[in-house]
């Protein structure tokens, strides 16, 4: 009738109610307990102190449940805290570069004699083929194609395109670019030209010259586009054959072009 698991329970009932009963009457009579009341006793402890372990046991891992929600709210905010604290800082760093490089801009664009209108590099031309970027300033701040763009650590490029708001440069690594240009220490003439690389050719550079890697180039003012005296490069390989009219030069520029953030646009040269 009854499974075994009831009998128990309903058994630990009974005598727990019994337990009850017979302390409540000892408690109001005050009197020695009796054979019964101590029989009683002695058999419902044993119960009473497993369900007071039970219940101390339930409390405690009640409390610990709610300690451990609460140290892993606690963890997930001070990890947001961190977050934020992080980001916040990575934008000041960012910001003090930003401003270190926009100074650095300004004191060339102040030293300069050109007018000039300083532009920030928003896109880069993917294509493996061309050298291109575009930048946010166009024809409304006097920027037209064919106007040199230069940083204060070299030429970059000229425009080839100009809307209202934004213009493109071919950087003077592409290989359609061409800058007239001279070796600074003993004036040999040649033609810079881009390659697919981030190196440039330093082409038509007569073999009489005593040309050194590490030569200064710099530009010559006769191709109508660049301004005499600015820096391209240093020269990084010379090839002199023991035949031919000319010198195979390879030059690195001073800009770094992967780097590139704000450049400088002559607007009157």
């Amino acid at each position: 009738m009854f499974s075994k698991k009831t009998m128990i329970v309903v058994c630990v009932i009974i005598l727990v109610t019994a337990n009850i009963i017979v302390l409540s009457v000892s408690n109001k009579h005050r009197s020695p307990p009796s054979s019964l009341g101590l029989i009683a006793l002695v058999a419902i402890s044993p119960f009473q102190n497993a369900l007071t372990q039970t219940i101390n046991f339930t409390k405690n891992l009640w409390e610990h449940y709610f300690f451990l929600v609460s140290a892993a709210e606690e963890n997930d905010r001070l990890k947001k805290e961190m977050g934020d604290i992080i980001q916040k800082n990575n934008e000041y760093q960012e910001a003090a570069l930003s401003n270190d490089r926009l100074r650095s801009l300004l004191d060339f664009r102040q030293s300069s004699p050109a007018e000039s209108v300083a532009a920030q590099v928003i896109s880069i031309d993917p294509s493996l083929w061309h050298k291109t970027l575009i930048i946010n300033k166009g024809k409304e701040n006097g920027i037209k194609i064919g106007l040199p763009v230069i940083t204060p650590e070299g030429i970059v490029g000229q425009i080839i395109d100009a809307a209202d708001r934004y213009s493109r440069i071919l950087l003077i690594i592409d290989q359609n670019s061409s800058v007239d240009a001279v070796v600074q220490k003993i004036r040999a003439r040649g033609i810079i030209k881009g390659e697919s690389s981030d190196q440039c050719v330093f082409i038509y550079v007569m073999r009489r010259h005593e040309i050194e890697v590490g030569d200064s180039v710099i530009t010559s003012g006769l191709d109508g586009v660049f301004p005499k005296g600015l820096p391209i490069g240093n020269i990084s390989n010379i090839n002199r054959r023991s035949s031919g009219l000319f010198q195979e030069i390879k030059v690195t520029p001073n800009v770094d072009f992967r780097k590139l953030e704000e450049v400088l646009v002559l607007i009157n040269k």
